[in-house]
């Protein structure tokens, strides 16, 4: 087993006290062999909140996984270690993992700066380290080039893009034809200004008439009031503002729309669904506010709104990890494909398998190991216990589909030139 300092340990086993630690005692009595999969994201730091939840939701889909026996006979064990969201302390975890001999990882949670370094160093392992090999399946960190250029065969991404989410946000919003003027705001690192530059490619190609009114960017997690730059927006008489902001900047930044009445001009974000969001929303929102992401969870034609209550049920929190869900789907129909727990065989089995998930049937394209999924656009949305069944934060409101990008329309090209073993 890994060896934890003291602070992460402590951590991780609050984690599961809360868990009461059902993911090991919920499994079949017959299962007969056991897969531990070793999760790399933080749960110690500023951030600790969030990777904390992160690993709730995988510990409950394992025990989901074991109960309802995804994999067959085969059980999961989940086994969690803190990055610090430091992609030098995953790389240091790392070589714990392998001499633990844990032949799976999952990551997302702990940024795609994490997950490019966790990439090329469990290929550069596989490679030297025939019969030793490690499987890479990343639920969350969404830097294009981790299916692109940086592309490795050992490595799965279940969640879309960045690139992918614009794509599907900017179709949605150029179907809108009452939108002439659009203002981009984004975090002022490589994250935010790839993700401006995507907006306004999609823009440029989808509707030429729209006019890109501003361009400007913000330093993450220092801006206290966000009304100056919404004031800015508001004389540039933007009709749409399209974000990759999250977290409290993104809270902030609503807030100063909501208190300044900027009504008019509707928020188009990927992390609005991110917790502790709703209070800053609230019912001046309505309307305003919309998400891309790969699944809805009042959306229940493939159980997501059952999963998601039984979440809340019993963590007490939203689930919002989507593509978390359909890594362990993906995991699970892999392993009873190959008929193995051999991550040598499972992953040449996941290579263009097609899952069924809570977002409906997806696809592992072999090219790259990027997921075809369709994208949903949703709108902040009062409770109605119909079209919004679940809501955000015990808010009373929460998120309506408005509409649904099917996998080959927020499907993109591919720059991957895989190595794939002999």
């Amino acid at each position: 087993m890994p060896i934890f300092n003291a602070p992460t340990h402590r951590a991780v086993l609050a984690a599961c006290t809360a868990l009461m630690c059902s993911f090991t005692l919920a499994s079949p009595s017959h299962a007969t062999e056991t897969v531990r999969i070793a999760t790399l994201d933080m749960s110690s730091g500023g951030l600790a909140g969030f990777g904390l939840s992160a690993l709730k939701h995988l510990q409950f889909l394992s025990e989901k996984a074991n109960a309802e026996q995804w994999a067959g006979d085969v059980r999961f064990e989940i086994v969690p270690f803190d990055t610090k969201m430091s992609p030098q302390e995953a790389l240091s975890l790392l070589r714990q993992v392998q001499s633990s001999n844990i032949r799976y990882v999952l990551q997302g949670a702990s940024s795609s700066s994490v997950g490019l370094a966790l990439e090329e160093a469990i290929d550069r392992h596989n490679s030297r380290n025939p019969g030793s090999e490690i499987v890479y399946i990343n639920y969350a960190a969404a830097a294009p080039a981790m299916t692109n250029e940086k592309c490795s065969y050992w490595h799965f991404r279940t969640d879309a893009h960045v690139d992918m989410k614009i794509k599907a946000m900017m179709q949605h919003l150029a179907s809108n034809t009452a939108i002439k003027r659009v203002y981009l705001f984004n975090p002022n690192y490589a994250y935010g200004q790839e993700s401006a530059r995507a907006a306004r490619q999609f823009l440029t190609q989808l509707r030429p008439d729209i006019e890109i009114v501003g361009d400007d960017y913000h330093a993450t997690g220092q801006v206290k009031d966000f009304a100056p730059y919404i004031s800015k927006m508001m004389q540039a008489r933007a009709d749409a503002l399209v974000t990759v902001s999250f977290g409290n900047d993104l809270a902030l930044m609503v807030k100063a729309a909501n208190d300044l009445g900027m009504a008019r001009t509707q928020i188009f974000t990927l992390s609005g669904n991110s917790p502790g969001m709703a209070p800053s929303f609230g019912e001046k929102a309505v309307g305003n506010v919309l998400l891309a992401g790969v699944s809805n969870f009042n959306s229940n034609t493939y159980g997501a709104t059952d999963l998601a209550l039984q979440y809340k049920a019993r963590m007490q929190e939203d689930f919002f990890f989507g593509a978390s869900e359909f890594a362990m789907r993906l995991l699970s129909e892999g392993i009873k494909t190959a008929k193995s727990t051999d991550p040598v065989p499972v992953a040449a089995a996941m290579s263009g398998l097609t899952v069924h998930t809570i977002s409906g049937p997806v696809t592992m394209r072999a090219q790259d190991h990027q997921l075809q999924t369709p994208i949903y656009v949703d709108v902040w949305s009062a409770k109605d216990g119909k079209a919004v069944v679940v809501d955000q934060d015990n808010s009373g409101f929460g998120w309506q589909t408005q509409a649904v990008i099917a996998p080959e329309q927020a499907s993109l090209p591919s720059t991957c030139q895989m190595k794939r073993p002999s």
